[in-house]
């Protein structure tokens, strides 16, 4: 009866163990991915502020400035499975519970659920492109139409109102949390040397307060656009960046985002190496 007990737990524990691995391996691949999407997106916003805006600066235009590059269709297969990876990890985090103390608080959990249907849209998207079925949309067009569809329901004008404020605060959100650090509690901050933990704490606090802009203005766009009942005034990734150079501050703002988006790339790339899972 020990015997089997024994058998019992053994077998529990390769299980775990396995899960751990797909999981582990899941992660890694989604942050390369998401990485590649953002030092893509920056760079293209870098054109667009110098002048040289031929792409969408959004998922779309990255998808197709890979795609038209070498062995193009194979790195679009790889980041769509990288993407597939991560929407598995969060939903482990969903059944399972996150890494840390509260990682199975009802409220992480739901964070999880959050960002796994997310990365599933997200990866769905990449993979539709890559097999030629999708094509890559423009993030303008697919924000005017799908706002211009809600503001027709009973009450959509304030669902976009209300939509537009959560973007708008959790942009705040992620980029007070970078300005925190808070990423060190999730980071295998031991294994770092002092100049690798320097790098990524630049990379992390820039690539988070840029994207933490993007989301709060691309909301802010969103009320506008509920509030005077004109879905045209409800901007996508590319026109939000866009939009940062009809500041006073001119394309330099948009320079200052482009870059931190590219910083963010990089930073999701640490995410995979040190992330601890």
């Amino acid at each position: 009866m020990t015997t089997n007990s024994t058998a019992g737990t053994a077998r529990i524990q390769a299980r775990r163990a396995a899960r751990g691995s797909v999981t582990e391996y899941g992660a890694r691949a989604g942050f390369t991915a998401r990485g590649v999407i953002y030092l893509l997106v920056g760079v293209l916003a870098l054109q667009i502020a110098f002048g040289d805006g031929k792409r969408q600066a959004d998922r779309g235009g990255a998808l197709a400035a890979l795609a038209d590059k070498p062995f193009g269709s194979v790195v679009l297969w790889a980041l769509g499975v990288g993407l597939v990876g991560m929407a598995l990890w969060r939903l482990s985090e969903v059944v399972f519970g996150a890494v840390g103390p509260d990682g199975g608080k009802a409220t992480k959990r739901l964070l999880s659920a959050v960002r796994c249907v997310f990365y599933a849209f997200v990866a769905y998207s990449v993979l539709s492109f890559a097999v030629g079925s999708g094509s890559g949309g423009s993030s303008d067009e697919q924000s005017k139409d799908v706002t211009a569809r809600v503001l027709e329901w009973p009450g959509g004008q304030w669902l976009v109102g209300i939509a537009g404020v959560g973007v708008a605060v959790a942009g705040v959100w992620i980029a007070v949390q970078a300005v925190r650090r808070s990423f060190h509690d999730k980071m295998k901050l031991a294994q770092m040397g002092p100049r690798v933990r320097k790098f990524v704490d630049v990379t992390g606090v820039a690539g988070g307060v840029a994207r933490g802009v993007v989301f709060t203005a691309a909301g802010a766009f969103a009320v506008r656009a509920a509030v005077d009942y004109e879905p045209k005034k409800a901007k996508g990734l590319d026109d939000t960046l866009r939009s940062f150079a009809d500041t006073p501050l001119g394309p330099w703002l948009l320079v200052l985002v482009a870059v931190g988006l590219v910083l963010f790339g990089v930073f999701s790339f640490a995410m995979a190496r040190w992330r601890r899972v």
